[in-house]
């Protein structure tokens, strides 16, 4: 699985990192080396969490749109 991730400059030094598929997974690292393994931690620690199941009825649609 590939993911884009954005990593920026932090005003106090260092840097700090989001995936923008995958809301609130952030994270941080004084250098970017260690920003970029604190990125492999978030990500999994984010798509690890249980997720509760969405029940459906016959009248409810799914859909998949690009933005």
């Amino acid at each position: 699985m590939k993911l884009k991730v954005v990593i920026h400059e932090a005003e106090e030094g260092g840097f700090w990192a989001e995936v923008p598929a995958i809301p609130g997974c952030v994270t941080q690292g004084e250098t970017f080396e260690e920003v970029l393994t604190n990125l492999y931690d978030a990500v999994q620690g984010c798509l690890s969490v249980e997720i509760e199941e969405v029940s459906l009825s016959d009248r409810d649609q799914v859909l998949e749109i690009a933005v």
